[in-house]
């Protein structure tokens, strides 16, 4: 009798046990999803975990957005473009009247973007994340005539869509290989007014808007041009905000586009306006001399790379062998040295002897024709 007590109450003991056990963690689930709800409520995110997050008023409501919501969204959309982040789409805004617009789809599981906390928790995040934010904080948030917008960021499971303005003109660097290969002509005046437009969204980046941002990733593929020709500053994934209070940017590894990057970014990993006005300079000497810093033709000469080679011919009895031959005998020869002078006053090796973005504006629209 005492024996058939004894394994009644461990039965019954070991029942009990387990039933906790499941009563436990059921509770710490349900806990922790009511927890990360409420979360969402207090920041003001719960609404839009569903829905796409519209920056623009040229979105005039969610609507127009719904079928990215759709498991095939892109399968009928023209691919225009691929990247490090991901594909990049084509197609109408429905109920726009003709209004172009382009999608990134960029891959990632499920995380709402919207969620991502202060600086401190960065570091949590992977590489796409972090550009993901980068841009809604800069281009979501801002406008200038220079900059490219981010109309809206839509969330799906496997992914997020960044949709922009549609740009049909391109990238300054597809303008540049189709003059080099003869199908497009990109004369004297439309450089002149890309390198102005730049400046200007530079200028406003670094001097007018608080924070002031860092782009960290100039160069020409990241200017965009409208149908004006008038240059788009693009591509904000790697961007940084620094307050005030800040001198530079200090990151755990290089990044940016070998030939763009100012020198004491490689030697310090302090990033500060002045690298990005080194990388301005280097663009400004694309424009003129028609060469990327990754051509071939460097590799040839006693310099090795286009900075040192671009100092050596503007200071030469014939500084104008330097410029592209398709800008020669225009009756701009003047004007485009004083553009390559300007270009190697922003790639001096010392970031102090760099002019700021305001000036290097100021000096180029000083620049008649």
């Amino acid at each position: 009798m005492v024996l058939h007590y004894e394994k009644h109450r461990a039965r019954n003991w070991v029942i009990g046990f387990f039933v906790g056990l499941f009563s436990g963690v059921l509770s710490g689930v349900l806990f922790s999803i009511l927890f990360r709800l409420l979360v969402n409520c207090i920041k003001g995110n719960f609404n839009k975990i569903a829905g796409p997050s519209i920056y623009s008023p040229l979105i005039k409501n969610s609507d127009a957005l719904s079928f990215l919501e759709k498991d095939d969204a892109l399968s009928s959309l023209e691919l225009i473009g691929r990247g490090g982040c991901g594909e990049v789409y084509r197609t109408e805004l429905p109920g726009s009247a003709g209004r172009m617009i382009a999608i990134k789809r960029v891959v990632q599981p499920a995380t709402d973007a919207l969620e991502l906390g202060p600086e401190e928790n960065s570091k949590l995040l992977n590489k796409r994340m972090r550009q993901i934010r980068s841009e809604i904080n800069t281009v979501g948030q801002i406008r200038h005539r220079n900059l490219l917008p981010l109309l809206a960021h839509v969330t799906r499971p496997d992914c997020h869509y960044l949709v922009y303005e549609y740009m049909k003109n391109g990238s300054l660097h597809d303008a540049l290989k189709g003059v080099e290969n003869g199908s497009r002509v990109l004369e004297w005046k439309t450089r002149h007014n890309i390198a102005v437009g730049i400046a200007s969204g530079l200028e406003y980046l670094h001097m007018l808007h608080r924070p002031r941002i860092i782009h960290r990733d100039l160069k020409p593929a990241n200017i965009l041009l409208d149908d004006d020709l008038e240059a788009r500053i693009a591509d904000f994934g790697l961007a940084k905000a620094v307050p005030d209070a800040n001198t530079h940017v200090t990151t755990s590894a290089v990044a940016g586009t070998v030939g763009y990057i100012a020198p004491e970014y490689h030697q310090s990993l302090k990033f500060t306006d002045k690298s990005d006005v080194y990388s301005f300079g280097v663009i400004l000497a694309v424009l003129v001399i028609g060469r990327h810093p990754s051509d071939d033709f460097f590799q040839t000469t006693e310099e090795m790379g286009l900075v040192k080679w671009l100092r050596r011919m503007v200071s030469s009895e014939q500084p104008a062998e330097a410029i592209d031959p398709s800008l020669r005998g225009n009756g701009f020869e003047e004007q485009i040295l004083l553009v390559l002078k300007i270009a190697c006053f922003c790639t001096a090796d010392d970031p102090r002897q760099r002019p700021n973005s305001k000036d290097v504006r100021c000096m180029l629209t000083q620049i008649k024709h």
